[in-house]
């Protein structure tokens, strides 16, 4: 059975399926900024009440699969996650402001599907069988810590 969500007025089950890349596809999602990104992304979830299924971190890219409550568009969710995360990380990692001196990390697009565009089951097997590194409750990085 489907696990339903609810707020003050309604319940709901939209899941959707993002993808955005690093501008110019630079892989700079490694090691400390790699975890760092994946941690605002969880507190920029959890604060708009969005729930991250499964993510993933890759070096130029990230997947995320969540249920998100029926009053944020996808558009909303991606300009949160990808706005708020930006300009943190760029505060805290000197190099990527060096690289990305227009102070955009990301690039401008996304992908989005619904989970009824590709099922569930579909989109998890995806993610799970790209190479993970490390592991934190279901949301990865795929490429290895740096040292």
């Amino acid at each position: 059975m489907t696990d339903y969500r609810t707020s003050a007025h309604a319940i709901f089950d939209v899941k959707y399926h993002l993808v955005w890349i690093t501008k110019y596809r630079y892989k700079v999602l490694r090691g400390r900024v790699a975890e760092r990104a994946r941690d605002l992304i969880r507190q920029i979830c959890e604060a708009r009440g969005i729930t991250i299924i499964r993510g993933a971190v890759s070096p130029d890219h990230v997947h995320m699969l969540v249920s998100a409550p029926p009053s944020l568009s996808p558009a909303k969710i991606v300009q949160y996650i990808k706005g708020r995360s930006s300009r943190r990380l760029q505060d805290k990692f000197t190099e990527l402001r060096k690289r990305y001196w227009g102070q955009h990390l990301w690039a401008r697009g996304y992908f989005c599907a619904t989970v009824g565009a590709v099922d569930e089951k579909t989109i998890r097997e995806y993610i799970e069988k790209q190479k993970f590194e490390d592991d934190q409750d279901g949301f990865k990085i795929t490429a290895p810590t740096e040292t």
